[in-house]
């Protein structure tokens, strides 16, 4: 795969299956840039399935099997399943059929400077950190972040040096495909439970992704982290440490005021002052996000001045913390949140961002996550003024009836006494319509399509206060 990846040809054709997802978008992107062909399906259409388009790649609104013809690969992504009609038809034509996580990795492979960002939570802003960080540097990167980042226009920017700056998704073990040449682990938390049987199974996954790391090359670890932290005493080669809790790391924090929910804090680096940082985007758990950043950074040599304005710089990618705008005094933001501990973190950031009411309006992603970590979810709002909640978005499962959001309303109204039920974004509009105030700040939450109801009350009341 890695000799396909570095012709430089004309004729080389791939089609990927789902081209509309936000990392095989970005990847289709990258392989455009080397010449190759693409084509593409996808049942939804999107601004960045018309942005491939615009760029040249042929992409079809259905799964068929006529969309199969001389392509020399096929890539499907991970939500795919076997029986997919175009699988099949390129399996029996004897053309390669390979998961998106193998393209990545082939593609990093390439590239000799490789950061691979891990974590259960906060990999797109720590990604999009470290970019912003490369940037500034004059490192020319390639970058490929799980998230729209204005910074580059997109999720994904064409680099002309060895550097290449990705996520690196533990989700059916698609990170097991990487190499990198320097790997950061955020965190390791119960979640896609839909695959992992248990966090000790979730713990094995990040320890063999850290086995794939190159040697000579890095890994940085959060030792705040307690299941990283277990991890940490069985790795055979010595990492980068950083946390702001945990004694000896290498990297810490010092000094940490917030005011208004943006942080300011003297970076430790075994035990001297190393610098002094301001961060431009909310939330004290992104002290640690930046922390991680900077270790990665100060690793391949990247100078103390261009990693400071790098960070001082950035402001956020979209879908976390993003201020969507305000209406009759009323903030609305949006963040891509679905697992209890990024709740809470966002929830804690947002909490510092108003004097009025917080209004979270949340989705549930997926049946499995809500019915395996219900306990967690019913704990997670107590931050909130009220909690808004909305039909589970299925995503890539099917509805068994084992849960539903009433019974999520009811878990979460006995621990917090603050949540509601609402089927339809049309009734949350209403609802927001009668019972916000100008200071309050309604919150949407999820990684479904609710940022689609925030906006919504914002047109909504645009309209009505036009002369």
């Amino acid at each position: 795969m890695g000799q396909i990846l570095t012709l430089n040809s004309n004729n080389l054709k791939i089609h990927m299956i789902g081209i509309g997802g936000i990392s095989m978008s970005g990847l289709a992107e990258i392989l455009m840039h080397k010449n190759v062909t693409i084509t593409g399906s996808d049942i939804n259409d999107s601004e960045i399935i018309q942005h491939l388009r615009n760029k040249g790649a042929v992409i079809y609104n259905n799964h068929d099997a006529e969309n199969i013809r001389d392509q020399n690969l096929v890539v499907y992504t991970a939500a795919v399943s076997q029986d997919n009609p175009e699988i099949v038809k390129a399996k029996k034509l004897g053309i390669p059929v390979i998961e998106r996580a193998d393209l990545l990795g082939a593609i990093m492979d390439q590239f000799s400077e490789s950061i691979a960002v891990s974590g259960t939570h906060g990999k797109t802003t720590t990604t999009s950190m470290i970019s912003s960080i490369a940037l500034e540097a004059g490192k020319d990167p390639t970058i490929h972040v799980g998230g729209i980042l204005d910074l580059i226009g997109g999720n994904t920017r064409i680099g002309n040096s060895q550097c290449f700056i990705a996520e690196a998704c533990e989700y059916k073990n698609s990170f097991l495909k990487f190499r990198p040449y320097l790997a950061v682990l955020l965190n390791i938390d119960s979640d896609h439970l839909d695959f992992f049987r248990n966090i000790d199974h979730i713990r094995s996954s990040f320890e063999a992704f850290l086995g794939n790391v190159r040697n000579p090359g890095y890994i940085v670890l959060n030792m705040d982290d307690p299941q990283t932290k277990t991890l940490s005493k069985g790795l055979s080669r010595s990492f980068i440490s950083y946390g702001i809790h945990s004694a000896g790391t290498d990297w810490t924090a010092d000094d940490i005021t917030i005011k208004e929910g943006y942080s300011s804090f003297k970076v430790i680096y075994r035990n001297s002052l190393w610098g002094q940082i301001t961060l431009g985007v909310p939330g004290a758990h992104n002290i640690s996000n930046a922390l991680a950043a900077i270790a990665a950074c100060h690793a391949i040599c990247i100078p103390k001045d261009a990693i400071v304005r790098g960070l001082e710089k950035f402001t956020g990618a979209k879908r976390r913390l993003e201020d969507k705008g305000t209406v009759n005094g009323v903030r609305v933001m949006d963040d891509y949140a679905h697992h209890p501990t990024e709740i809470q973190a966002t929830l804690n950031a947002a909490r510092s961002l108003t004097v009025g009411k917080l209004i979270c309006v949340f989705q549930p992603h997926t049946y499995t996550r809500t019915y395996e970590l219900l306990d967690d979810f019913s704990r997670a709002f107590a931050l909130c003024d009220t909690v808004i909640v909305t039909d589970i978005y299925a995503a890539r499962e099917k509805d068994t009836g084992i849960i539903n959001s009433r019974t999520l309303t009811d878990r979460i109204n006995v621990n917090s006494g603050n949540a509601v039920y609402l089927s339809t974004f049309e009734e949350v509009i209403n609802y927001l319509s009668e019972n916000t105030n100008q200071g309050d700040l309604v919150l949407t939450m999820g990684a479904g399509t609710i940022y689609r109801a925030g906006e919504m009350f914002l047109a909504t009341h645009k309209e009505c206060s036009l002369p």
